[in-house]
């Protein structure tokens, strides 16, 4: 995604509760909101964002519920 283009533009990685893996990542909008695009196996436990982002952009994006989330059984 471009920025230029009026599209997002990813700013961090979310990281999953084992604490290496990539789940989903955090957007920044041109027009200045911030929204959570999860990886193809969709919403996971999150314990933390790399690099951090600022107090207000997890209020924005919710990230204490997305460390709420509990993983859904597949079998």
């Amino acid at each position: 995604m471009n920025d230029d283009n009026g599209e997002g533009v990813a700013i961090a990685n979310l990281i999953g509760n084992d604490g290496n893996s990539i789940v989903g990542w955090v957007y920044r909008w041109s027009t200045g909101a911030h929204a959570v695009m999860w990886d193809v196996h969709g919403p996971q436990p999150v314990s933390e964002t790399r690099p951090d982002i600022s107090d207000e952009q997890k209020q924005e994006i919710d990230f204490d519920a997305l460390m709420r989330i509990r993983k859904s059984d597949s079998g």
